[in-house]
């Protein structure tokens, strides 16, 4: 065994601990949840990476999910024409692409997406889906029914896997809430899925399957990670309990899919406004870092890398040491990895696609830990938009979700890490999972 594989091992209980010594009460450790939660995150790595039906499996998602996002592009460039071609291809008319442009080639397939989730809870598919994971988590784990129902949903709905918990939130405990705030951080909505498909899938053929199943493992490590850094001490209303999905079905299926659509566009909005604004705050601060440190590398004869990405990168250097990542390709892992904790997740793919057409490209393992890594929603701007909303849903919790906030988000950071670690340990470079 290699040492890097070692690092995967070491690495899981490492993790752990650093949450257990900022938890809020060291004395309380549930551990049927930590067993169970890993036990849950080792058979679905086995299952991914090892066994032969698994990475069929795997494969056969991988290219169903690809298939309805090329469905999706048929929208797209009737809409936005040859500015909706991915690099490298050509309309049905002859027109080339012009390169990736992530506004009409990502954003813009998120209304499709969302829109098409919306048909799946329509018909039932979508909520049958959420309660089979929900049943999993709360009877394995023995988590309350409304934080494992929200945990589910927030693989498929992102922050309005709020609204299916509504009448519960009021009354859920400070424990229950932190989770359902890391879960939402750790995981991707499925209408997220189509734009980091798109970024990465010209040079990481089964990119959307690895994003369904870090997305998927994310849950118990998320709870994981909540449960150590908050424990339960209180009596929540749902545990033991199986807590049906509170939303409101829309009237008829065009409905469903005109509201959900409506809902996708002002997500794209969102993402495209929060880019904007982030990416020219931190290019200004990128400035003035840089100012700075040029005059202190001179004067203390120095040679550090005062860009954010680069301060980053030496804040997270040491977790990708820890989780197993080779050490030749740990800085610029490192560097994906930190920038994402600012810059968002849609950055930290797209700077990872460029890598591997990098003079000096990330190897392939570690390309999949880091994508394992920055499956998830961990970073500032999350915080603002989790508490936010579901503060709106239960404003009797505002002091209790506003002191959780930052909490939730280490939670959900670490729960990413250490699925990174079950990806290094069970990968090989020999894997058909890279599509190689």
């Amino acid at each position: 065994m290699d040492l890097s594989r070692v690092f995967n091992i070491l690495g899981i209980p490492i993790l752990m601990l650093m949450a257990w010594l900022l938890s809020t009460n060291r004395k309380v450790v549930n551990w049927r949840v930590i067993f169970w939660g890993l036990g849950i995150e080792l058979i679905f790595a086995l299952f991914v990476f090892v066994l032969p039906f698994g990475t069929q499996t795997f494969l056969v998602v991988n290219s169903i999910v690809n298939s309805v996002l090329d469905s999706a592009t048929y929208g797209t460039q009737f809409v936005f024409g040859r500015l909706a071609l991915g690099p490298g291809t050509t309309s049905a008319s002859g027109e080339t692409s012009l390169g990736f442009i992530l506004a009409f080639q990502g954003l813009a397939v998120i209304i499709f997406f969302a829109a098409l989730v919306g048909v799946l809870y329509y018909t039932g598919i979508m909520s049958r889906i959420i309660r089979l994971f929900s049943y999993v988590f709360s009877k394995l784990m023995r988590i309350s029914g409304a934080e494992s129902l929200c945990a589910s949903s927030s693989v498929f709905v992102g922050v309005e896997a709020g609204l299916i918990i509504k009448p519960y939130l009021s009354r859920m405990t400070r424990s229950e809430l932190n989770t359902i705030l890391t879960a939402g951080m750790a995981t991707i909505a499925s209408s997220m899925l189509a734009a980091y498909i798109m970024i990465l899938k010209g040079t990481f053929p089964t990119i959307a399957g690895h994003l369904v199943s870090a997305s998927i493992m994310n849950i118990p490590a998320a709870i994981i990670m909540s449960k150590i850094l908050c424990p339960e001490t209180d009596t929540p209303e749902t545990v033991g309990q199986q807590v049906k999905l509170s939303y409101e079905r829309e009237s008829s299926l065009f409905e469903a899919i005109i509201n959900n659509a409506n809902s996708g566009v002002k997500l794209v909005v969102g993402i495209g406004t929060l880019l904007l604004a982030v990416l020219g705050l931190m290019a200004l601060a990128d400035k003035i870092f840089v100012l700075v440190g040029t005059q202190l590398n001179s004067w203390l004869s120095i040679n550090v890398d005062w860009t954010l990405k680069g301060l980053l990168g030496y804040l997270f250097y040491p977790f990708t040491l820890v989780i197993g990542v080779p050490f030749n390709d740990a800085i610029p892992a490192a560097k994906l990895i930190g920038e994402r904790l600012i810059l968002t997740e849609v950055t930290a793919f797209q700077d990872l696609a460029a890598q591997f057409s990098s003079a000096t490209p990330i190897s392939p393992r570690a390309a999949v830990m880091v994508t394992y890594a920055l499956t998830g929603f961990a970073h500032v701007a999350s915080v603002a938009i989790y508490v936010g909303g579901y503060i709106a849903l239960a404003p009797n919790k505002m002091k209790d979700m506003t002191a959780l906030g930052f909490r939730a988000l280490l939670g959900a950071t670490l729960a990413c890490l250490l699925t990174a670690c079950f990806a290094g340990l069970f990968f090989s470079n020999n894997s058909i999972l890279l599509g190689q």
